[in-house]
């Protein structure tokens, strides 16, 4: 049975092998003639299969290659160009990834050659990524990552060979205090120059001098020779309220690092001295670019905790808070202050529990837990009706909120 069945194997390589000598005329290197007999002989490599099938079979492959053009004798000088322009640009790294770009005719004619042999071949793009990625990491003494790679390095073959070094960013995740009030969470532009500069922001092309992204993200951008930052966080507080508590999670992409190899504890230290007084980091550890959309995608599934303070415009007692019980399930319309950028929809969200201390008369300190993406200040003043019910209208006398803190960002159920 297995002498039948290898007869009958060999039968048909070789039927495959004359057609395929037929389309080429026998103009064919050995890369790709052994691709096309991936799924009938064992490699390792198509290269290796190539040459044992000129020997089996007596074969003379001609060049320059007719499926090819003899690219794979370019490999070499692919991967000098693509060393040269990585020991240039000064990198930290531990693992590549090697993409090629290819004159389409080239992709199609060896697409158009296994539709003919009626086969499923590996795409020359493939093996050729494959090929000058071994080569490439070997010289390097890196590793080849398909999933997370430290770089991409993209070779271009379509007119001349062209190199392009892509440096991956690195994320590191944490969280952070905001102590002092009158500070972003994110770098804000000017409304009047939209960054570019003028009287207006005093030439700094900003609304307010510093951030929680600046503080946080300079001594990471030093130490790490990054080009920039992106800051992700776990929603975001006003510009008057303060993050207390635990903190908030949040993500700092940083983009085309030089340096990887970060010592995170004693950037965390460093932070957290520059800052001093105004913001505090906690936690810092490496990350993913999937934990960066996990933390901004799950904001409204985190409850927080929040101290008001509210200013109420007539006098209430202890019967007309117990009142405050009341306040569950809340319908709110896009508050009027952030109406020109969230879409002007009504939401329900639910207040977890509610806690207060009169602090003298007309004063009021509350605590309250809430579902992620209720809007604490409207909560309390009504909005001009939008949220509904609210703290103004179970008390009956108009409330505002003088000064907000979020005591807590919770984990995600």
């Amino acid at each position: 049975m297995d002498t039948v069945n290898s007869t009958e194997t060999e039968k048909k390589m070789m039927e495959r092998l004359q057609k395929l000598m037929e389309i080429t005329e026998s103009h064919i290197c050995l890369h790709c003639l052994g691709r096309r007999f991936a799924d009938s002989m064992e490699g390792p490599g198509n290269l290796l299969r190539g040459m044992k099938l000129k020997e089996e079979f007596s074969l003379s492959p001609e060049s320059p290659c007719a499926v090819c053009g003899d690219i794979f004798e370019r490999i070499d000088d692919a991967v000098e160009a693509a060393r040269s322009r990585i020991d240039a640009l000064d990198l930290e790294y531990s693992s590549i990834l090697v993409g090629t770009r290819l004159p389409d005719d080239l992709v199609e004619g060896d697409e158009q050659i296994n539709r003919k042999l009626g086969i499923q071949a590996e795409c020359i793009k493939k093996e050729l990524n494959r090929e000058i990625g071994k080569r490439l990491a070997g010289e390097l003494g890196c590793r080849a990552d398909f999933q997370n790679p430290d770089l991409v390095v993209m070779v271009d073959f379509r007119t001349g060979l062209k190199v392009w070094i892509q440096i991956n960013p690195i994320f590191i995740e944490g969280r952070y205090r905001k102590l002092v009030r009158g500070i972003p969470q994110t770098k804000w532009p000017c409304r009047r120059c939209r960054g570019r500069g003028c009287e207006a922001c005093n030439h700094t092309g900003k609304m307010y001098s510093t951030s929680v992204e600046e503080l946080v993200s300079e001594p990471v951008l030093e130490a790490s020779r990054g080009r920039d930052t992106r800051f992700h966080g776990s929603g975001r507080e006003d510009v008057d309220v303060r993050m207390l508590g635990r903190g908030r999670p949040f993500v700092l992409e940083i983009l085309e690092p030089r340096t990887r190899n970060l010592d995170l504890e004693a950037l965390e230290d460093e932070i957290n001295r520059r800052a001093a007084g105004m913001v505090e980091v906690s936690g810092l550890k490496f990350s993913s670019r999937n934990r960066k959309v996990e933390i901004k995608n799950t904001s409204r599934e985190r409850y927080k905790v929040y101290r008001a303070l509210v200013e109420l415009e007539g006098p209430v007692g202890e019967d007309d808070l117990m009142k405050l019980e009341t306040l569950k399930v809340i319908n709110q319309r896009t508050p009027l202050r952030v109406s020109h950028r969230r879409a002007d929809k009504v939401r329900k969200r639910r207040v977890l529990d509610i806690k207060w201390n009169l602090k003298g008369e007309g004063c009021l300190e509350l605590i309250i837990k809430g579902e992620g993406g209720l809007y604490i200040k409207e909560l309390i003043s009504g909005d001009h009706g939008r949220t509904s019910p609210s703290v103004s209208s179970v008390l009956g006398v108009a409330a505002r909120c003088t000064a907000l803190d979020v005591l807590e960002v919770g984990d995600p159920p």
